[in-house]
């Protein structure tokens, strides 16, 4: 802290306790900028129980780093802000304005009375007003009857008919060290005072209370009452005043009658001791802070536990649905339907099967066996429409799955939300399953490649005749498409490649069908993830509350 910002806090005549100053020097505002980073990164993605108050709790927060803490901590020496709030009809404006001895704000009988937001500052304390909320919404009047190190300020009100105005009227309160709340001997017992007043004790902010428009007769009847509620609610502390019923009347109260609010206003006046409540309004809302994180960290580890119950939910469906894609890929009925009719086309069209075989070896002229190739180039187009459709049925009955864990009875929370739409989620669903499909072709052709590329005198000299004869009557791609189907489970493919390969073909279908089967599990892997990626935010992450617990322990060693 340097000696200029030490002067600031503690004033000329060191009307502050030294320690409580080096508490709120510049350590404690670069833990509450780190804390107000932490706390906008902590977001709350899933809607599981009490996420929704979590939120709004975690919204107040940054409001009362942003509007209140932060700018004080920066500048200490701007006036006490004062602020009048209250319920329509209160009165505020009035006492506003006999508070200053003079008509500042517009009151009257129309509601809502108070339109524009109004500061009166002491003319001398004009240029240490801190920029903020305060300057922003509110009109600024230069008033030598506001005491010095103090700014007056008349709020909306907070259950006013525009929204615009209940919204402005929190904002000011949040940016209040000091709230002076306004209420009738006639709407005391409303909510809406003691949600105000819990509000403020909740946050830390420094609080005293005016009764309006008593009866006389009923004056200490309504007294002990309000007491009484306030001691309840643990506010024995905060001043209460009392502002007798004078009847309907215009302008300003008799100055007698706010005498008393003047005077402990002016006890909070002059530089030093306007500080003193600026200091022991940040050092309640300091120490309030703890407690709100600490339901911000409970709200983003109940977020991971959530997810964490999610991601083992998806999981626990991926063995069976790929067990399940595995066995219905290497059942063979893949091969039937589509692929055995469009073989049994091409046979009938083409003569693809009139292949003459002698000693194992396939003989036919190099014109032929083109044209054959040129002939299964239709049933490699089904066998891929096949092995697409394989992969997106698997894909298909695992959604199916995961909607009925996840959004079924007895689904856990939030798991209906990381479901995908289900419109979008077909489309890339499709082509994954094209892409896989196409890739599964290229392996047969390396598969047929690779016979080509063989040693006869590492391999078998019969298999790799047979090969050589099959290549040249099928051509490289219309084989690997009969290999292709094969592996699928046709029947009539399977036999000609056993006419013209023999056992040798073993191996390069299981190796066709081993891919195939891979592949359709991946299909199920791929459903999984893309529920899953749902949950792939930093909000989410097992460490997500690490930084706010990091800024829980630094404030409770400030506190």
């Amino acid at each position: 802290m340097t000696p200029g910002t030490r002067s600031a806090v503690l004033g000329r005549r060191g009307g502050v306790d030294p320690n409580v100053a080096e508490q709120l020097g510049f350590t404690v505002h670069d833990v509450v900028q780190d804390l107000r980073r932490d706390v906008a990164a902590a977001t709350l993605p899933l809607p599981v129980d009490g996420a929704e108050e979590a939120e709004a709790s975690r919204e107040r927060l940054l409001a009362q780093l942003d509007e209140h803490l932060l700018p004080r901590l920066a500048e200490l020496s701007s006036p006490a802000v004062v602020v009048l709030a209250g319920s329509t009809g209160a009165g505020k404006s009035t006492l506003f304005n006999s508070l200053l001895g003079e008509e500042v704000s517009e009151a009257g009988v129309l509601r809502p009375t108070t339109r524009e937001p109004v500061v009166g500052v002491h003319p001398r304390d004009v240029d240490t007003l801190t920029a903020g909320p305060v300057t922003e919404l509110a009109r600024l009047v230069k008033h030598e009857g506001v005491p010095r190190g103090t700014a007056l300020m008349d709020a909306p009100d907070l259950d006013s008919l525009l929204k615009e105005n209940r919204s402005t009227a929190h904002q000011l309160l949040e940016a209040a060290d000091l709230w002076l709340f306004v209420t009738t001997a006639a709407r005391y017992g409303d909510a809406l005072p003691w949600q105000a007043l819990d509000r403020a004790k909740e946050r830390g902010a420094s609080v005293a209370m005016v009764l309006n428009r008593v009866p006389k007769e009923n004056l200490t009847t309504i007294r002990a009452d309000l007491n009484t509620r306030m001691k309840e609610r643990g506010m024995k502390d905060v001043p209460l005043f009392i502002v007798p019923d004078v009847g309907p009347h215009e302008g300003l109260l008799d100055p007698k009658l706010v005498a008393p609010i003047q005077r402990w206003l002016n006890l909070m006046a002059g530089p030093e001791r306007s500080r003193t409540v600026i200091l022991r309004t940040l050092k309640g809302a300091i120490g309030a802070l703890p407690d709100w994180v600490t339901g911000l960290v409970t709200a983003v580890e109940q977020q991971g536990t959530a997810a964490f119950d999610l991601r083992n939910a998806v999981q626990a469906v991926v063995p069976d649905a790929q067990l399940a894609a595995r066995t219905a890929v290497l059942s063979g009925t893949s091969g039937e339907g589509t692929v055995a009719a469009r073989f049994a086309e091409i046979a009938s069209t083409d003569h693809i099967s009139r292949v003459t075989v002698r000693d194992g070896i396939a003989r036919t002229t190099k014109r032929a066996g083109k044209a054959r190739e040129t002939a299964l180039l239709r049933l490699r187009e089904e066998v891929e429409a096949t092995a697409t459709r394989a992969f997106v049925a698997a894909g298909v009955r695992t959604e199916e799955s995961l909607r009925g864990v996840l959004a079924g009875p007895g689904a856990p929370p939030a798991g209906e939300t990381i479901l995908p739409s289900a419109s979008s989620r077909a489309k890339e669903r499709l082509a994954w399953g094209q892409k896989a499909a196409a890739a599964w072709s290229r392996l047969a052709d390396d598969v047929v490649g690779r016979m080509a590329d063989a040693d006869p005198a590492m391999s078998d000299p019969e298999a790799v005749a047979r090969a050589t004869g099959a290549r040249k009557a099928f051509g490289d791609a219309g084989l690997a498409t009969l290999l292709q189907a094969t592996a699928l489970g046709n029947e009539d493919s399977m036999a000609l490649v056993d006419r013209v390969l023999g056992d040798s073909a073993g191996d390069s279908i299981e190796e066709l069908q081993g891919e195939l089967a891979d592949q359709v599990a991946l299909a199920v892997a791929e459903e999984a993830r893309s529920v899953q990626s749902a949950l792939d935010v930093p909000a989410l992450a097992d460490d997500a509350a690490a930084p706010l617990r990091v800024r829980l322990a630094e404030l409770r060693r400030l506190t």
